[in-house]
């Protein structure tokens, strides 16, 4: 099976935690990373912003990417949310296949109550 690694950013370490958790507890991700701090430079509405975000990193296979994608879009409480798959070309096969283990039976039904 191919893998990808799910980036994303969320607006503190909370919503970053919550999204993580709701995407491993629905097994659509085996593991999720979350940096609490980063500082985004970026333009938004005409104008450089700065602000602060947490990002995620989502490890999970290939064919659960468009599901993880739309499940974080509903959850997210940014307007445009980075949300991108970075395919994993090479990495420990233990790890790839304990990826595909724990992502077996993976639900989405909606989005989930904060």
């Amino acid at each position: 099976m191919s893998h990808s690694l799910i980036y994303i950013t969320a607006a503190n370490a909370d919503e970053a935690k919550d999204i993580g958790r709701a995407l491993v507890e629905a097994r659509l991700a085996a593991c999720a990373n979350v940096f609490p701090q980063m500082i985004p430079i970026f333009w938004w509405e005409g104008k450089v912003q700065e602000d602060s975000e947490a990002v995620l990193i989502a490890k999970t296979r290939d064919d659960l990417v468009d599901t993880v994608i739309d499940f974080v879009k509903r959850q997210h409480s940014y307007e445009c949310p980075a949300v991108l798959a970075i395919p994993v070309r090479a990495g420990n096969p233990q790890f790839m296949d304990w990826i595909d283990a724990e992502t077996e039976g993976a639900t989405f039904d909606g989005p989930r109550a904060q």
